[in-house]
Order: C-alpha cells, then sequence, then structure tokens
C-alpha cells in the first residue's frame, strides 16, 4: 500500500513562511554590517598602499642620488648608504606586494557582499510590497438601485 502524502497545515505553512522572512531580514542585516566593515577595511588597505608606494618613490628617487654619489666617489660609506636604501626598497615593496594583495582579496569579498545585500533588499522590498497588497481590505461595493419605472 502507498503512502498517504502529508498535508500541511496552515499554521504551520505560516509560522514556515514567517520564519524565511525573518531569516531573510536578518541575512540583509549581517550583509550590511558585513559591508561595512569591509568598506572601513577597504579605506585602510588603500591608505596602507598608497603610503608604501609614496616610500617607494621616496627611496627610489634616494637610490638613484645615492648610486651617483658612489659613481662619483666610490669608498665604503657611500657603498653602505646604497645597500641599506636597497634593503629599504626590497622591504618596502615586498610590504606594498602584501598590501596590494590583501586590498585586492577585501575588493572581491566587498563586491560580492554588496551584490547579495542588494539581492536580499530587493527580495524584502518585493515581499514588502505583496504583503502591504495582501493585507489591503477588500473594497465594499454598493449594490446598485434598481431604476423607477415612470
Amino acid at each position: 500500500m502507498a503512502k498517504a502524502k502529508k498535508i500541511v497545515k496552515a499554521s504551520s505553512l505560516a509560522n514556515l513562511v514567517q520564519t524565511a522572512t525573518e531569516n531573510l531580514a536578518a541575512a540583509l542585516k549581517d550583509g550590511e554590517a558585513a559591508s561595512n566593515s569591509l568598506s572601513k577595511d577597504r579605506k585602510k588597505l588603500v591608505a596602507e598602499s598608497k603610503r608604501f608606494s609614496k616610500k617607494r618613490a621616496t627611496l627610489s628617487k634616494k637610490k638613484k642620488s645615492a648610486a651617483a654619489r658612489l659613481k662619483k666617489t666610490p669608498n665604503a660609506e657611500n657603498r653602505k648608504a646604497l645597500s641599506s636604501i636597497n634593503k629599504e626598497l626590497a622591504t618596502v615593496k615586498k610590504a606594498g606586494d602584501k598590501a596590494r594583495a590583501a586590498s585586492s582579496a577585501n575588493n572581491e569579498e566587498l563586491k560580492s557582499v554588496k551584490a547579495s545585500v542588494k539581492q536580499a533588499s530587493a527580495y524584502i522590498a518585493m515581499i514588502e510590497k505583496a504583503d502591504k497588497k495582501l493585507n489591503k481590505p477588500k473594497k465594499k461595493r454598493r449594490k446598485k438601485r434598481a431604476k423607477k419605472a415612470a
């Protein structure tokens, strides 16, 4: 004998719909918080990246002038200065690359979070619109009066 299909009760169905709507609202709230947090991190990472870029440019200029000084008067002091500048430049380059990689990863995450928030927001808006339409009271229509015979 085949099993009879289970019929869902109206109260449990309404409860499921209510829970789903609440979960969607919670997801939207969490997504907005994540978006704000990632945006703040993005600002910090961009500022850090700019700082490393400026430092790198400054060190490149220093390296150029130190190399010219070494060429003009090749002594131990100038060689040490050039090598220390090269070491610092390598460290700054490494740190800048790390910052750029972190910024890139952050941008990708922020992009996907914003897309999800946009989607959840659109769903919530449509659900609210549908609820408003469904909860409207029915219009009462007047019965037409019968015309008097003249």
